[in-house]
């Protein structure tokens, strides 16, 4: 059974500017003080899960561990099914050691090399743990296509390539109130809500 967050400090098990950003932004409404992993000196550990829930996991028992006190931790990536599910759970090692989303991006789309099959979608799972080892794990999906060349500046990662199902702007091109609407992290984070924060 989800365990209840009652308020407080909550650790962002993140080095992500980006990420560290828009996971603050939804959890607004509740009574959370988020410090980031990078702010408080935690270590980032080495992401050596095959999958996005075991990635999420790692993330959130180490901050959790380290400072003591509960953590959310975001495993998140693109999956491209014409790229066998590649770059997935190493979507950020794909923009290499200096985080350059924009050979990443170009990556992608060499690999794709012309193939019509541009179908994606973005996983995020997040990961919310406590020092005494116990973990709640929810998982959200959207579901896109890809463009070329990439659109916009907003957002961050593989964004300016992703256009949402349905949608005529890429993530990089929408306001974040409309991306945090219907993005991944916005789906796995209701399900966290309604089992940690609401009630």
């Amino acid at each position: 059974m989800a365990r209840k967050f009652t308020g407080g400090r909550l650790v962002i098990a993140t080095h992500n500017p980006g990420k560290l950003k828009e996971i603050s932004a939804l959890l607004t409404p509740f009574a959370v003080t988020p410090s980031g992993a990078g702010a408080l000196g935690l270590p980032e550990p080495e992401e050596t899960g095959d999958s996005f829930e075991a990635n999420a996991a790692l993330k959130a028992l180490a901050a959790a561990t380290a400072s003591r006190l509960p953590a959310l931790a975001d495993d998140s990536g693109l999956v491209v099914p014409a790229l066998g599910g590649a770059p997935g759970v190493y979507s950020a090692r794909w923009a290499g050691p200096d985080r350059n989303f924009g050979r990443a991006m170009a990556l992608v789309e060499e690999r794709l090399g012309g193939n019509p099959d541009r179908r994606a979608h973005f996983v995020a799972v997040l990961t919310l743990a406590w020092p005494d080892g116990h973990v709640d794990t929810f998982r959200g999906e959207v579901q896109g296509r890809l463009v070329w060349p990439p659109r916009g500046t907003r957002g961050f990662g593989y964004d300016p390539m992703f256009l949402p199902a349905g949608g005529t702007l890429t993530f990089g091109e929408m306001e974040p109130a409309a991306k945090h609407a219907i993005s991944h992290r916005a789906d796995a984070f209701q399900k966290l809500v309604a089992a940690c924060f609401a009630g």
